[in-house]
């Protein structure tokens, strides 16, 4: 088993706290705010317990936990190094910046008295020296982006490969609904429908003859054409965007001619375009495959 890996998230407010941890959350870690670090050790023994086995794990903490850096060993010690990996991630941004960034929220820093960022800056920044004097690892948002820092968390904590994204291709028909959490939906009911072909009516869109059928129109041909140009066009946005996962939906009447030819064919290609993580959804038929390479 691999060793556990804990990262204590802390640092300025309104460095970026927030978005670390989304990030890493979405990067398979166990995300967890504001944990009094007391009871760390006793939270993976009760995951253990119940047969959840934790490997990676973030704690977020702010000043409201300042009893944890005091006794920072003691806190490794219980947490059993023998298998565990622990790391601060110290988030900091210039005092300009952070006051800006204030402005633009109107959120009240936790420190100001009176509202005074100024002051509440000041201060945290005061009480934060030996926190961050102990960091394994310092990163000052002041000149980088939200997508940026996302990026960057990434390329520290994730295991995918950066740039990697998960996409659904998901046949459906619309006489049973949209499928839930589409990202872009897509409505093929225009294409020349096989059902009402006598030898083609009572197969689906994996027969052999439905697919020769359906991909030999002069519709189809053109709308796949501009739709592999808008992918081509989009995916890269996403993924600059920092967009994990994209569920593309592809419809007709039925959901078992039309739209899984042309999900399929979506499919096929994507995964051989170096796209890592792609699953091919036939809902009305009840099927789901992974199309994974590499």
């Amino acid at each position: 088993m691999s060793r556990r890996r804990i990262v204590i998230v802390t640092g300025m407010s309104g460095s970026g706290k927030s978005t670390v941890a989304k990030t890493l959350e979405d990067a398979g870690y166990f995300c967890v705010d504001n944990l009094p670090v007391d009871l760390a050790p006793k939270l993976l023994d009760l995951m253990e317990a119940g047969g959840t086995e934790l490997q990676k794990i973030a704690l977020v903490i702010d000043l409201r936990q300042r009893n944890f850096f005091p006794r920072y060993s003691e806190i490794l010690n219980s947490l059993e190094l023998t298998d565990t990996t622990l790391e601060i991630l110290f988030l900091d941004a210039r005092d300009e910046v952070l006051i800006r960034r204030y402005s633009e929220t109107r959120r009240q820093h936790p420190l100001a008295i009176g509202g005074d960022v100024i002051d509440g800056i000041k201060r945290e920044r005061s009480e934060l020296v030996e926190t961050k004097d102990r960091a394994d690892r310092i990163i000052d948002t002041s000149d980088i982006t939200v997508h940026q820092l996302r990026d960057t968390i990434k390329k520290i904590y994730s295991d995918v490969v950066p740039g990697d994204i998960q996409i659904m291709i998901n046949a459906f028909g619309f006489g049973k609904g949209l499928p839930l959490g589409s990202d872009l939906v897509f409505d093929v009911r225009f294409l020349p429908n096989p059902f009402f072909v006598d030898d083609l009516s009572k197969k689906d869109g994996r027969d052999q003859a439905v697919i020769e059928w359906v991909l030999e129109k002069s519709e189809t041909k053109v709308f796949l054409e501009k739709m592999f140009d808008m992918l081509d066009f989009l995916l890269p946005l996403y993924i600059k965007e920092g967009k994990q996962y994209l569920t593309i939906s592809i419809g007709c009447t039925g959901g078992r001619h039309r739209s899984v030819v042309v999900s399929s064919l979506i499919a096929g290609k994507l995964s051989t375009q170096g796209f890592r993580h792609v699953r091919l959804k036939l809902r009305e038929l009840g099927i789901e495959s992974s199309m994974q390479i590499g």
